[in-house]
């Protein structure tokens, strides 16, 4: 009782700061909050638009759950704190469900583990809807064995709300015996939201945000940019960040650019395609799900940051729930990684907001800050491919020859 509650102690106080942080420094980790989020509420629930349904919007469908939310107590609450608060009590259900009664070991290091990335990755990690979409997919994580229709259910929900949760349903699928209810759950929420969205009259928008992201440049957090961003910090003729007005966001361009660019989703789809096959084949070869579902998951999300050409810091808050779950079944494997982690938030947050300036400016100090997060970024994706090329299989036993 003493440790869970000394965890919960600790757990008030991190979303505390956390929403602290939010609101340092003129709003810089909460902008999209505090801009973006609040005026999408308004213009949805004053009937000015709905977007996705009455217009192109980036997000899956279910993004409104969080952002409708927050905004119907815009009277009572400011919005930004509004959606900080949220994200606590969505983080305090998962976190309960994590830390259970507090005995298992490799629960309790999880749990202190989560708190340590909150905290490492700061303001950005919260106030961005990747925040709601975290904690669900810790919970359908850990539900996938005992509770594969709630396991999936939770986390096709976090799919129509940002789409990355849907490596770790991909993961489900490859790892976990029962896969019938694993797609059952996906396909039940998937078919709802399809036939809400049609109902609502924005069938023909239903899948726009797919082709958002296809269309997007270079964005300069990315690993893929590295290059440009050290070409731009060398004064290569040609090579420059630069400010894309329609996607709020600084993209690099440079030699080859548009090459690269046409090149990045292929690239991403193949990448995600050979892991997933790789861990199909263990499947198939009788690899455990304590085994295998770990190593794939964290490999399948790292491929969707690593191979992707859009690298936004609150992108790092997706490794939380695959090294969660990881460090609950075998904390002896995990614990490296999530060290690992732990240092990619933490310099996460110091590229953005605090650095985020000398970055655009291309100081060396700064410049250097992003490639060796990056650096750091493909090595861990490195460790996790190695370590589900390793992931042990039964031993078959071969069937007595008749005599």
């Amino acid at each position: 009782m003493a440790r869970r509650a000394v965890v919960w102690a600790a757990f008030v106080l991190v979303h505390l700061v956390v929403i602290w942080l939010g609101f340092a420094g003129d709003h810089a980790a909460s902008w999209d909050v505090d801009q973006l989020y609040r005026w999408w509420a308004w213009r949805t629930l004053t009937g000015e638009a709905f977007p996705g349904i009455t217009e192109d919007w980036v997000y899956p469908p279910l993004a409104h759950l969080p952002i409708l939310a927050v905004g119907a107590f815009r009277g009572v609450v400011d919005y930004t704190l509004g959606w900080g608060l949220l994200v606590t009590a969505v983080d305090a259900a998962a976190f309960a469900v994590l830390l259970g009664n507090g005995r298992s070991r490799g629960r309790l290091i999880a749990a202190w583990f989560w708190l340590a990335a909150i905290l490492a990755l700061g303001g950005v990690g919260m106030f961005r809807l990747d925040a709601v979409t975290v904690p669900l997919a810790v919970v359908g994580g850990l539900w996938l064995v005992g509770r594969p229709w709630l396991g999936s259910t939770l986390l096709a929900v976090a799919t129509w709300i940002k789409v990355w949760p849907a490596a770790l349903l991909a993961a489900a699928v490859i790892a976990v015996r029962r896969r019938l209810a694993v797609v059952g759950g996906a396909a039940v929420v998937s078919a709802l939201v399809v036939i809400a969205v049609v109902l609502a009259g924005g069938g023909a928008r239903l899948f726009g945000f797919v082709g958002d992201q296809t269309s997007r440049g270079l964005q300069i957090e990315a690993p893929v940019s590295t290059v440009y961003m050290l070409l731009a910090a060398a004064g290569v003729p040609g090579a420059a960040v630069v400010y894309d007005a329609d996607l709020i966001t600084f993209q690099v361009t440079g030699p080859g650019m548009d090459a690269v660019i046409a090149v990045m989703t292929p690239v991403l789809v193949i990448g995600m395609l050979a892991i997933a096959a790789v861990g199909a084949f263990k499947a198939w070869r009788g690899a455990s799900f304590v085994a295998l579902f770990p190593p794939l998951a964290a490999a399948l999300v790292l491929g969707f940051i690593v191979l992707n050409k859009v690298g936004s810091p609150q992108y790092m808050t997706w490794l939380v729930a695959p090294v969660v779950v990881g460090l609950v079944l075998q904390v002896r494997r995990w614990w490296r990684p999530a060290v690992l982690t732990l240092v990619l938030l933490a310099l996460t947050q110091l590229i953005f907001p605090f650095w985020y300036d000398a970055i655009l400016a291309l100081m060396p100090a700064g410049v250097a800050l992003l490639v060796v997060r990056n650096v750091l970024l493909v090595a861990l994706f490195a460790w996790v491919v190695v370590r589900l090329s390793r992931v042990r299989v039964r031993r078959r036993v071969p069937l007595p020859v008749p005599e």
